[in-house]
């Protein structure tokens, strides 16, 4: 397209975009060599080596191409024609790029499908004098000149994937049992910058190259349906089938009774034995790697560099191999960093009812997340240009870790503003837990101690002895059986329980249409954030506490310890403690429901305890007026409608308080709190099957713990019309 006008002289824009594709599917070529062979894989057991199959060819393979050109040149007319005119010159932009794609999947069985996908991205520069990159264009290189040029590499990607179900369903034994397991594996190059890709420095220049990066996730999910597994064991409950009655006049009432009884109990018992209905584990885990410095360029179609297995996902580290190729720069002063992540991730659920009508979930989970970053340069020691040595420089790793847990044992321990039994457990547990780990450090117990009793080198004030002494106090564990590694293995069980069978009864089923109760349990540890102590120089256990390196002690005189905390937090939460909820058969409806819950922050900075503790009581009342008759025009003409009224009001009452607590002053004080009435009313009518009326009112009264804060009152109230467009 040409364009002229007043102001611009000459303007051209020219865009081609050049595609071509090619698509085949393969017919599958399936071998089964045991298929048909009836004879010899009869029984059931056999059936895994019965169902063999492979398929010898892809399923399909795909290959997609674009060239696009653009040209734009623009040039203003001059405004003054005078003799001091400075000219404008053209301006020329052109972006000229070659992509290529290709994507292979292959069904290996009929379980096991993969999948190949790569991405090349080429930059065209064939319009540079003599290819200066940084210099002059051609003008007179238009968009079709040089078309089948395809450029240098810019950015190339790729990425595998893998799905697998695993034929353990097959096995009786394990009928019971489904899993997938599924894999992805990227990798990515990227170009350097032109700019300053190459650095002239004292006559020598050096190539600071590309980058290169990788990652891998993988996903397992299991499943049990532990009811096949009963069946397949022959254990059936009762709690779907009544007892027969059985009639016997020549037996006495104590033995019908016993007879009974002793029913009962083994019923009972087999409930217990088979209450796992469900159980499913959840597990994923991801990585990856970035390497900056990079001096290789993939190929047309993509690159096996620096090795097959790198560019396929694996973590592999291949940084000693590259610098040993000479693939890494050589740039003494490189400051980009080297850097791998890793995350993983555990979940489970499992879903019982030990007894009919009784449902308890339990669930519990795990997650972990490090970053690693590293500072490196390479050696060229024999002289040829290229790196053959990797220096690792400085070495950083941070992350953070939650694992669910349970508080359940100190949850009604006494703790207020004046005392606290958890907190004084904590302070007291200081001491076995340095000595513990003055024992394990030295391997006796001849080692010295302060004037307070404390091993050298483990004070009250450790980090290494404040965090056991933490989680063993607020956990209810004793102090000299807790674990003294901050990271935990297994989570523990979180649970909600909710119990239906009192409609059971004849007087529950008189006079309720509904009535059950609900409990749960939720607590979590988590550390926020830990990282490597950059100053930490390990101790000798040989020399006593008086011989030590002073490099190995901070500075309360403490030995350094390699891993450093911020804080680290307990979260429980009892969502309800208990909670009643039932319906009469006169429909009014009744809802109370208490919750608690707590939350300690251990700060390791300042070495202050931040507790925030919660009570909230919520009474809930409904009441539905049926058949309510009402002279509208709302829902159309002039018309009787007959609709119920729903009327729904909570009251509650919330009080939240936090402490800080100091671990050497007995001066505990409340920093917030508040107290907070609620009442909440809400009323609808539907005048039609679109058409509902809603009136709302909602009262608040807030009173602060602290005396610096006023009281706040917030009132709301109206209606709201809602209109469903619609049937």
């Amino acid at each position: 397209m040409k364009h002229r006008d007043f102001e611009i002289e000459n303007s051209l824009d020219q865009n081609v975009r050049v595609g071509a594709n090619y698509a085949y599917s393969f017919q599958p070529l399936n071998f089964e060599p045991f298929k048909k062979n009836d004879s010899l894989f009869t029984g059931k057991y056999w059936k895994i080596i019965k169902d063999f199959n492979l398929n010898l060819l892809p399923s399909n393979l795909t290959i997609n191409s674009d060239i696009i050109r653009q040209f734009n040149s623009q040039k203003f007319r001059d405004a003054d024609l005078g003799a001091s005119n400075i000219t404008v010159d053209e301006l020329i932009r052109r972006n000229y790029t070659f992509d290529l794609e290709y994507t292979l999947n292959y069904q290996l069985t009929k379980a096991l499908s993969l999948n190949f996908t790569s991405s090349n991205n080429h930059i065209v520069r064939n319009y540079f004098i003599n290819d200066d990159l940084n210099g002059d264009q051609d003008p007179s290189l238009g968009v079709w000149d040089r078309f089948f040029d395809f450029g240098d590499p810019n950015r190339h990607s790729q990425q595998l994937g893998i799905n697998y179900e695993l034929p353990l369903y097959k096995i009786p034994t394990l009928s019971f049992l489904t899993a997938n397991y599924s894999y992805t594996g990227d990798f990515l190059w990227t170009k350097g910058s032109d700019l300053f890709g190459q650095l002239n420095i004292n006559g020598q220049t050096y190539d600071l190259g590309n980058s290169i990066s990788n990652a891998n996730q993988h996903n397992l999910n299991t499943s049990f349906d532990m009811r096949k597994l009963y069946r397949y064991l022959g254990l059936k409950t009762s709690r779907s089938s009544r007892p027969s009655r059985v009639r016997n006049s020549s037996s006495t009432n104590s033995g019908r009774t016993a007879s009974k009884k002793k029913f009962k109990i083994k019923d009972f018992g087999l409930g217990l034995l088979t209450a796992i209905n469900r159980m499913q584990v959840n597990y994923s885990e991801s990585n990856s790697s970035f390497l900056p410095g990079y001096l290789p360029t993939p190929g047309f179609v993509g690159t096996m560099k620096p090795t097959l297995g790198y560019t396929l996902g694996s973590q592999r580290d291949v940084r000693i191999v590259a610098a040993q190729n000479g693939w890494l720069t050589t740039f003494d002063q490189f400051n980009q960093q080297y850097s791998e992540t890793h995350n993983e991730n555990l979940d489970y659920a499992i879903n019982t009812e030990p007894i009919s009508d009784l449902k308890i979930d339990f669930t519990g989970g795990k997650t972990y997340a490090t970053n690693f970053t590293e500072n490196f340069n390479t050696s060229d020691t024999n002289g040829d240009g290229l790196s053959n040595t990797y220096n690792s420089l400085i070495q950083n790793t941070f992350g953070n870790f939650n694992i669910s847990t349970a508080l359940i044992r100190t949850a009604f321990s006494q703790s207020d503003e004046f005392n606290s039994a958890p907190f004084e457990d904590f302070k007291n547990n200081r001491l076995v837990i340095a000595n513990r780990l003055a024992e394990d450090f030295y391997g006796n117990t001849a080692y010295a101690t302060d004037a307070e009793g404390y091993p050298l080198g483990f004070g009250k004030n450790s980090q290494s002895v404040l965090l056991p002494a933490f989680l063993s106090a607020y956990s209810g564990k004793k102090a000299n059986k807790i674990s003294l590694d901050a990271f935990r293995d297994i989570p523990i069980p979180n649970w909600t329980l909710k119990y239906t069978g009192f409609m059971k009864n004849k007087w529950f089923k008189k006079r309720f249409k509904r009535f059950s109760i609900t409990h749960g349990y939720r607590s979590s540890y988590t550390i926020n954030q830990f990282r490597t102590n950059l100053d930490y120089k390990a101790a000798d256990p040989n020399l006593d506490y008086a011989s030590q390196n002073s490099n190995v002690l901070d500075q309360s005189g403490n030995f350094k310890v390699k891993t450093l905390f911020s804080n680290v937090n307990l979260v429980e939460q009892f969502s309800p403690l208990i909670k009643v909820d039932f319906e009469m058969k006169n429909s009014i409806k009744l809802s109370t429901e208490i919750k608690k819950d707590r939350s300690l922050s251990m700060s390791f900075d300042n070495n202050l305890l931040t507790e925030i503790q919660g009570y909230e009581y919520i009474f809930g009342l409904g009441y539905r007026i049926k058949d309510l008759r009402i002279r509208s025009k709302l829902a159309g003409p002039r018309k009787i409608i007959k609709s119920d009224l729903n009327m729904k009001a909570d009251l509650s009452v919330r009080n939240n308080k936090t402490i800080i607590r100091y671990l050497d002053l007995d001066n505990n004080q409340v920093s917030a709190g508040q107290t907070i009435w609620s009442l909440k009313y809400a009323a609808d009518y539907a005048f039609s099957s679109n058409l509902t009326a809603i009136f709302y009112f909602d009262y608040a009264f807030s009173e602060y713990a602290i005396s610096t804060a006023f009281p706040q009152t917030t009132i709301r109230s109206g209606f709201t019309l809602r209109y469903n467009f619609g049937n």
